[in-house]
């Protein structure tokens, strides 16, 4: 055989046989790309912060980071003590509690919810509405804004429908004067029971961009889980995916409501909490119908608050970091905080599950991304997997990007690249 020719593969199936199936699936291969866009590669906050809307102020961001910073400096006055509280080992004990003391001074809320819910116990809604818009395009101006800000309206339940309405068209009219949409706006619609209700809720976006020259799919909104009806309908079916489909592309997140859904299955009031069995059973159908679709899952809340004396305080941040870092564990990356005195151990958390895992993971991801052997084989899911957990960790301050480059060679392009590949890429190079 002649240089540069290649022995001929014998072959049974005609050539027409791909194209005919190619075409047969295209459909398919619509119906994927459309439903299951993948993640959308944009920073997820590790938390929500709920402010009700007649409390809201210019000074929030800034006041919760004072008061989280003044509970430590009272309960926990050093890294020693802190980690005591919280069980972290001798290794982690520094590094966690700077961290988390820089990230109060530095930016100690990623993602404030202005509340018009249940939250709210204003007088005047209208007035409260406007003014949030207008304090939070002030924030974004002048940079002391939070990555990620916005309102939770009234529900679509017929009694308070029109009121929500009102709220939501109040505050988004009140930033396009302003001078236009922040790209951090969230918006969280809450007890949402039927499909037709997000529905609803895609209906007044687009009657607002049309009324404010927006383009189409502009603004999305998170669907918050609060009803067993939002998970399981009477015919058997998961509403929740029912809804995502519903929202047309505009669903951004789904956030769990530990206590109405609790109260809704007639848990006690006592044993309410995010890891009880319903809790656990609720979370992971959600997940699994928000997986692969861009919509992200976010854990809900504890309403023990670390108030009072030092033991109290003690009690409750131990409380909160177990729930937090059993819920990372679990892949919910996002969660309430509903007190000032929750952000310290939602930090500490965090920070120490990034840290605690940091080293092997980028050891992992570099011997995959330079094709080395280890005594783990990963596939390209396991290394999307590996860099989304940096790049998280990079995000919310728990890593830095000297050190992730330095144990994997890596930049935070390459990182990105391996976190979100297209379809096809992965398919290819599991093969």
């Amino acid at each position: 055989m002649g240089q540069g020719q290649q022995e001929k593969v014998a072959t049974s199936l005609a050539g027409t046989v791909s194209e005919e199936i190619s075409a047969s699936l295209a459909p398919v291969d619509a119906e994927l790309e459309r439903h299951y866009p993948g993640d959308p590669g944009t920073r997820q906050p590790v938390h929500t912060v709920y402010v009700p809307g007649d409390v809201f102020a210019a000074d929030t961001i800034r006041s919760w980071g004072d008061q989280a910073l003044a509970l430590l400096d009272e309960h926990a006055p050093n890294a020693a003590s802190f980690a005591a509280v919280l069980g972290l080992s001798e290794e982690l004990a520094e590094p966690v509690h700077a961290r988390v003391r820089a990230k109060l001074e530095r930016e100690p809320i990623e993602d404030l919810r202005v509340d018009f819910e249940d939250g709210y116990h204003g007088r005047d809604e209208d007035e409260d509405a406007a003014r949030a818009a207008r304090l939070i395009a002030e924030a974004y101006e002048n940079g002391t804004a939070a990555p990620y800000m916005g309102i939770r309206m009234k529900c679509m339940e017929a009694p308070v429908r029109d009121r929500g309405i009102r709220t939501l068209d109040i505050f988004l009219t009140g930033l396009m004067e302003a001078g236009g949409l922040p790209d951090g706006l969230v918006l969280t619609l809450p007890k949402v029971t039927y499909p037709e209700q997000v529905t609803a809720m895609v209906r007044l976006l687009e009657e607002f961009e049309k009324a404010r020259g927006l383009e189409r799919g502009r603004i999305g909104f998170e669907i918050q889980i609060e009803t067993s009806q939002s998970i399981l309908a009477t015919d058997g079916t998961a509403t929740v995916a029912r809804m995502i489909q519903a929202a047309e592309g505009r669903a951004t997140g789904l956030h769990y409501g530990t206590f109405d859904y609790s109260a809704c299955l007639g848990v006690s009031a006592a044993y309410q909490a995010s890891d009880h069995p319903a809790a656990d059973h609720a979370k992971a159908i959600m997940q699994v119908a928000a997986a692969g679709t861009g919509v992200r899952v976010s854990d809900g809340s504890t309403n023990v608050l670390p108030v009072g004396p030092t033991a109290k305080v003690h009690d409750a941040w131990r409380l909160h970091y177990g729930l937090t870092r059993r819920a990372l564990a679990r892949a919910y990356y996002q969660g309430w905080d509903m007190h000032p005195g929750h952000i310290p151990t939602r930090y500490a958390a965090v920070f120490a599950f990034y840290r605690e895992g940091f080293e092997q993971a980028a050891a992992r991801l570099a011997r995959y991304a330079n094709r080395t052997g280890g005594d783990v084989m990963d596939e390209p899911a396991t290394a999307k997997a590996l860099s989304g957990y940096l790049l998280r960790g990079l995000d919310c301050g728990a890593l830095d990007i000297g050190e992730v480059a330095r144990l994997t060679g890596l930049t935070r392009a390459d990182l990105e690249g391996f976190a979100s590949p297209r379809r096809g890429d992965l398919t290819a190079s599991a093969k």
